[in-house]
């Protein structure tokens, strides 16, 4: 299951929890093609159904099930530049593509 950075769930819940937002809204990634490594990432009040949620430290992020899929082994990260914008980065968990801990075969 995606996993979130520290700097993942500050971010997340600095984007969702400004004033005026609803309790329990989230990021929602999404990815219309599983051929197509491309995601969306949009902010949205609540989870679609057939959503699964991932909350860490108050932070909701809802995964598309094409979306789900394919992070299932991430780690989501963030960073804020110098102009305010917000950036996401996937990096894979620990051990990912192991099986047993064992290095992958070549």
């Amino acid at each position: 299951m995606l996993t979130l950075t520290e700097n993942a769930t500050l971010v997340i819940k600095s984007i969702t929890g400004v004033e005026g937002a609803p309790e329990g809204a989230g990021v929602r990634i999404s990815q219309e093609n599983p051929a197509d490594p491309a995601l969306a990432v949009t902010t949205t009040e609540s989870p679609v159904q057939g959503d699964q949620v991932v909350e860490e430290g108050g932070a909701r992020v809802f995964l598309e099930s094409n979306a789900a899929a394919a992070l299932d082994d991430k780690i989501l990260d963030a960073a804020v530049d110098d102009k305010g914008g917000v950036e996401f980065l996937l990096v894979p968990q620990p051990g990912a593509g192991r099986e047993n801990g064992a290095a992958p075969a070549h």
